[in-house]
C-alpha cells in the first residue's frame, strides 16, 4: 500500500483515483461498509481505491486536553485499511492552516488538483471544510462541475444503534469487549514493541513484557485478561496492566503484560494485545506484599476465565 503524507508530496504526474474521506479511527464495521463501496467503484473504473485521512484528529488539534482517546494508532489504522483492500492512503496534517480551508478550496486543492478524483465515496453525515460548512449537497454540486461522481453510504446499524468510533470508545471504556468486537469486526487491541522495563515484576515471580504505547491517551485503564498475538501468528494468554503503577510511584502510562506459561525472550518483538475481560481497576496498595498478593489473584482469575472462554 502506498502512503503519501502531506500535500507537498502529491505527484505532479496526476493519477486519477477513487477516493473516500474520513478519520477512520479504529477502522470499524461502519468504515468497512464505506470501503466496500469504494472498492466496488474503484474496480469498475480500474482505478486505485484511495483513502484521504488526517493526522492529528481534529479533536486533538482543537482540544488536546479533552480529546477522546484513539481506538487505533496511526500505524494500526494503515494496517487495517490495507487489510480492507485500500491501495493508497493520503494523510494530510491537520493544523491551523488546514482548518481554515474553505469547502470549495478543499475540493479544488485536494480532490480535483491533488488527487484527480474521478469518484468520491463518503458517509451520509459527511461534513468538511472550515467550520464544517461543506456537506454532501455541495460535494455533489462540485462533482457535477469538476467531473467526478459522488456516492454516500448510509449509517451502519447494529442492535438499533449506529456503529461509530465514539460508540466503540464508550463500549471499550466500560469493558464490554464482546460488543466492541462485534462493532469493530475484530477484537479491540493495542500493538507495540516490547521494550526494557525495570524488571520489578520478574523479581516478584511475574515477569512482564513492557509494550510501548503508540499514544498516551487510550480507552483502557486497569487490569485485564488478554490474548497476545506475536508477529509470527502464535497466540498466548496473558494478564495486562495498563496504568501509572501508583503503588511503585509511577508517573508514566505503561502497558505491562504477564504472559502465562511463557518464558521466551521477546525484546523488540511487536505484540498485539487483545483485551478480553476487565478484571479490576488500577489501585494503590499500602504495601508491595499486598500488591504481589493481588497480582497472584489476578493471574488465577485471568487464567481460569481465558481457559473457559478463549481456549487456544
Amino acid at each position: 500500500m502506498q502512503l503519501i503524507r502531506g500535500r507537498h508530496n502529491f505527484s505532479s504526474d496526476l493519477v486519477p483515483s477513487v477516493v473516500s474521506i474520513g478519520n477512520f479511527d479504529g477502522v470499524h464495521l461502519g468504515h468497512l461498509q464505506l470501503i466496500k463501496t469504494l472498492l466496488v467503484e474503484a474496480n469498475l473504473q480500474g482505478l486505485p481505491p484511495t483513502v484521504l485521512t488526517f493526522d492529528p484528529h481534529p479533536h486533538e488539534y482543537f482540544s488536546p486536553q479533552t480529546a477522546p482517546p484513539r481506538l487505533s494508532s496511526f500505524r494500526d489504522k494503515l494496517l487495517y485499511l490495507e487489510q480492507a483492500g485500500v491501495q493508497k492512503v493520503v494523510c494530510l496534517r491537520f493544523d491551523r492552516s488546514f482548518s481554515q480551508t474553505s469547502p470549495v478550496d478543499f475540493i479544488q486543492d485536494y480532490l480535483v488538483k491533488g488527487l484527480c478524483a474521478r469518484f468520491v465515496v463518503v458517509g451520509d453525515d459527511f461534513r468538511f471544510g472550515r467550520d464544517r460548512k461543506g456537506d454532501l449537497a455541495l460535494l455533489r454540486e462540485a462533482g457535477q462541475q469538476a467531473g467526478f461522481g459522488v456516492a454516500s453510504v448510509g449509517t451502519f446499524v447494529i442492535d438499533g444503534h449506529r456503529v461509530s468510533s465514539s460508540r466503540i470508545r464508550q463500549v471499550v471504556e466500560k469493558g464490554d469487549f464482546e460488543l466492541a468486537e462485534r462493532l469493530l469486526g475484530r477484537a479491540y487491541g493495542i500493538s507495540g514493541r516490547v521494550g526494557q522495563g525495570d524488571q520489578r515484576g520478574r523479581t516478584w515471580g511475574f515477569p512482564t513484557a513492557n509494550v510501548a504505547l503508540p499514544q498516551n491517551n487510550v480507552p483502557v485503564r486497569g487490569v485485564y485478561a488478554v490474548t497476545v498475538k506475536r508477529s509470527g501468528g502464535k497466540t498466548i494468554h496473558g494478564v495486562a496492566n495498563i496504568g501509572f503503577r501508583p503503588t511503585v510511584g509511577g508517573d508514566k502510562l505503561l502497558l505491562e503484560v504477564h504472559l502465562l506459561d511463557f518464558e521466551q525472550d521477546i525484546y523488540s518483538e511487536r505484540l498485539l494485545v487483545e483485551f478480553r475481560r476487565r478484571i479490576r481497576g488500577e489501585v494503590r496498595f499500602d504495601s508491595f506484599d499486598a500488591l504481589k498478593a493481588q497480582i497472584a489473584e489476578d493471574v488465577v482469575d485471568a487464567r481460569r476465565w481465558l481457559l473457559e472462554e478463549h481456549p487456544l
